[in-house]
């Protein structure tokens, strides 16, 4: 099962890339690079370019729910980081963008990392893995408060956060829903034949909670970053955080762990995070879109050779 659940990863990849490519495309081609607002989503659910990349999307989004319902998130998740590559290329030739060097550095460093994390995670990881009722309701609750966290820095500061804030608030929130995904398949598949009856209603209600602010928070990236940058916190922190959940509550990972793996998984994560954080600063769409910002706020300057009116 672990092998089919890979290839769906793979598969969700190739989706993913290219459904962000043709939503980020259509963002930026209607807001200039300026902060989305509630009317510019209603133009873009009649682009067909940003409903293409909604379909692509959602059928990526359901093959990672096949895969995470047949193995651990800490297998599947990372395998997303394949995607950034895919979003590289196809992005950098549809906008006629040279990539240069640290931006090249930083994609091989997400990439690297995250491709380490899921190889030292396949060896460390319980295949299985039953969600008692009790760690359900922590994840629950631990979402509730990152939902209000991120809900109310969006309503105070919305127009000044930036592309990495909104990738950060996404890759967060996604995480969860990435959780919480895997949880509800487990739920359905329970053998005593219940199905949506296993799933608590507070459960359904925070994914879509979470789901929704994330949606949001990925189109303002779409709005002040390139794809790439978007699908690089996607796969980087979405997967770091999704992680984090299953070890310190689900506890997926073996209770036999060497210390030697634990440290390399950090480091890996640590690359990765490294990778993602550069891309938001040097990525050649990022400085354009810098340069035009500081050009809109720059004030038109005073002519030194006009004389006092008379």
């Amino acid at each position: 099962m672990v092998g089919v659940a890979v290839a769906c990863a793979l598969a969700s990849a190739f989706f993913l890339a290219f459904g962000a490519q043709r939503q980020g495309s259509a963002v930026k081609a209607d807001t200039g690079g300026l902060a989305l607002n509630t009317s510019q989503i209603s133009r873009l659910l009649r682009n067909p370019r940003w409903l293409l990349g909604l379909l692509l999307l959602g059928t990526g989004m359901a093959l990672n729910v096949a895969a995470l319902s047949m193995a651990p998130l800490t297998v599947v998740q990372p395998i997303g980081s394949i995607a950034l590559v895919i979003t590289t290329v196809v992005n950098s030739r549809d906008q006629g963008l040279h990539m240069n060097r640290i931006t090249v550095a930083a994609i091989t460093a997400c990439v690297a990392g995250s491709m380490l994390f899921v190889s030292l995670a396949i060896m460390v990881t319980r295949t299985e893995q039953v969600v008692e009722p009790r760690q359900e309701v922590t994840i629950v609750l631990i979402l509730a408060v990152v939902v209000v966290f991120f809900g109310g820095l969006n309503l105070v500061f919305r127009k000044r956060l930036r592309a990495i804030a909104h990738i950060l608030g996404a890759g967060i929130l996604f995480g969860f829903v990435a959780v919480l995904t895997k949880v509800i398949a487990g739920d359905l598949l329970n053998p005593n034949g219940r199905f949506l009856l296993n799933v608590p209603w507070y459960t359904i209600v925070a994914v879509a909670a979470a789901g929704a602010l994330g949606s949001w928070f990925v189109q303002n990236a779409y709005s002040s970053g390139p794809p790439d940058l978007v699908i690089a916190g996607l796969t980087v922190i979405d997967p770091m955080v999704g992680i984090a959940i299953g070890i310190g509550v689900l506890h997926e990972l073996r209770p036999d762990v060497p210390a030697v793996a634990a440290v390399a998984m950090s480091v890996a994560a640590l690359i990765a995070i490294v990778g993602v954080v550069a891309l938001s600063r040097y990525h050649p769409d990022v400085i354009q879109r810098r340069n035009e910002e500081r050009r809109r706020q720059k004030p038109a300057s005073k002519n030194p050779k006009a004389g006092p009116p008379t």
